[in-house]
């Protein structure tokens, strides 16, 4: 039971992160060796609008917008923040020469582990929960008994739930260092 759950919920999660790194590494790698660094620069931009296109799904739930399936803009919201997220990477590139970048990247970078937290972990721990009430229900154990059962995966699984009191604040946090950042840029950048 564990081993499954780790192969089914443990390394996706690892997988979509190491992925995010290793191509952020690969493209960073081959930019330098075609000597195109300085399309970095322009990745945050597209970076950065992809992120914010993908909020069309929190404006979705929050019944902002009437139209479109929530399931298909969830999936356009990971898919934008993902690539996004592997953009504004690449424009950081692994120079130390600012501080306020770094942490923008880093408060990005634990937006997106609570986000993926919230896509695999939380998902398959209430799909692998209900299995086992109703499996126990199958059995012929009373309601009260499942209960007593399961008390402590529930707690476990309440508890994952609030995995968005991690990711909605570390976002803003993103959120608000980037445009700190970006305002930075307009400030000192030569517009030559």
């Amino acid at each position: 039971m564990v081993r499954s759950l780790f192969f089914k919920e443990v390394i996706p999660f690892l997988s979509m992160f190491t992925l995010l790194i290793l191509t952020t590494i690969v493209v960073d790698f081959f930019l330098h060796q075609l000597a195109m660094v300085w399309v970095g620069r322009y990745l945050g931009i597209a970076g950065t609008l992809l992120i914010l296109v993908s909020f069309v799904y929190s404006l979705r739930k929050r019944k902002w917008l009437q139209s479109g399936s929530l399931k298909s803009l969830l999936k356009f919201h990971e898919f934008c923040t993902w690539l996004g997220s592997l953009m504004i990477l690449v424009h950081g590139g692994i120079h130390f020469k600012a501080l306020l970048p770094w942490l923008a990247i880093a408060a990005m970078l634990v937006s997106v582990i609570s986000g993926l937290t919230g896509k695999y972990l939380l998902k398959k721990s209430n799909q692998q929960l209900s299995s086992r009430k109703k499996e126990l229900l199958a059995q012929g154990i009373s309601q009260e008994e499942v209960g007593k059962s399961l008390f402590w995966d529930a707690l476990t699984v309440d508890l994952m739930k609030k995995w968005r009191a991690v990711h909605y604040p570390v976002t803003l946090v993103f959120a608000i260092l980037s445009l700190i950042h970006i305002f930075s840029i307009f400030l000192f950048w030569q517009w030559r």
